[in-house]
């Protein structure tokens, strides 16, 4: 067995920048309160572009059904995980409240 192609195999941490330090509890915060944010505007962008193209639909405009149909499940399933993070988030929030000290 060549001891050189053991060589070759560096060691488990190579690859990760140790220098890094890791986040505050307020950068934190940030990350996921700029999270909450994108997704939130992503689910009005996908809502928007269901209502659009169903106007457009009903006012005769030349729109494929397909797409209608396809917009409007995006929303209808974007807005049912939006619902049901909040209510994951209540829970949350209300065991913690029911904690004794």
């Amino acid at each position: 067995m060549a001891i050189e192609s053991l060589n070759a195999i560096s060691s488990p941490t190579a690859g990760i920048d140790m220098s890094k330090k890791a986040a505050t509890p307020y950068e934190s915060q940030q990350k996921f309160a700029d999270f909450l944010k994108d997704s939130l505007n992503d689910v009005m962008k996908t809502e928007a572009e269901s209502n659009t193209l169903t106007t457009k639909m009903i006012n005769g405009e030349n729109v494929d059904i397909h797409q209608v149909m396809t917009a409007a499940q995006r929303s209808g399933i974007t807005m049912q995980l939006t619902l049901e993070v909040r209510n994951k988030a209540v829970e949350a929030y209300q065991e913690i409240m029911r904690m004794q000290m």
